[in-house]
């Protein structure tokens, strides 16, 4: 079978250990790498129809752009784009025991988003979102826990979220996500986004979904 190759861009949501936020959401948006051009086009298409300027956050949601927003969302359940995220209640984290951080943790969580996601028999470029001046040593530990060496990762580096329109699209279904968790229900644009999201994927987004589901797929990490 000829070996196909994936791309994984990679973005993050109230991750730090003390930024006074419940829950640590990492995940990503997947797309065979002979598509991601053409999903940056037609995104970038709608931008354009919508009149939207800027990045595609979803701090930026609001009642005015929510019609783009929609349709961002149609083109992410229409197309073979795949999304996953791990979630973990950040409260439930013991990092007071002998050897472990709260930064090991974070890197397992990493571990479980892409681990079980990658497949032998293929090629990966994971993408990440830079975010601070730590950039260096995340890239050595994630090229650590992946095992690289054995090559189905053939390409792992940080990038700015304003060069991808599909890392953007990351950083808008995590914010849905944080966003529902939290029961933050002020922006009306950002609650019927939710509602959006959840009936298509035909899944709430406070609970896992089964580990096979390839188009939407959550993991609550359960830690005891």
């Amino acid at each position: 079978m000829q070996k196909k190759t994936f791309n994984f861009y990679c973005d993050e949501s109230t991750h730090l250990e003390n930024d006074h936020f419940p829950f640590m959401v990492i995940g990503y948006v997947s797309a065979a790498w002979n598509q991601v051009k053409l999903h940056s086009q037609n995104i970038l298409r709608l931008k354009q129809d919508h009149r939207y300027k800027g990045e595609i956050k979803w701090s930026k949601l609001s009642e005015s752009n929510y019609p783009f927003y929609a349709d961002l969302i149609e083109y992410f359940f229409a197309t073979d784009l795949n999304f996953r995220a791990v979630i973990v209640n950040k409260s439930r984290i013991d990092n007071h025991r002998v050897g472990f951080t709260y930064n090991d943790f974070y890197y397992r969580m990493y571990y479980q988003l892409l681990h079980h996601k990658i497949n032998m028999e293929h090629t990966y470029n994971v993408y990440l979102d830079i975010k601070d001046t730590c950039s260096y040593e995340k890239n050595r530990k994630l090229r650590q826990i992946l095992n690289i060496d054995y090559g189905n990762v053939r390409n792992l580096q940080f990038i700015h979220s304003h060069e991808s329109a599909l890392l953007q699209m990351t950083d808008v279904l995590m914010g849905a996500i944080n966003y529902h968790l939290r029961g933050e229900g002020k922006v009306i644009a950002k609650h019927k986004l939710i509602q959006k999201i959840q009936a298509h994927a035909n899944r709430p987004l406070n609970c896992s979904t089964p580990l096979g589901a390839e188009k939407f797929n959550l993991f609550f990490i359960e830690l005891k």
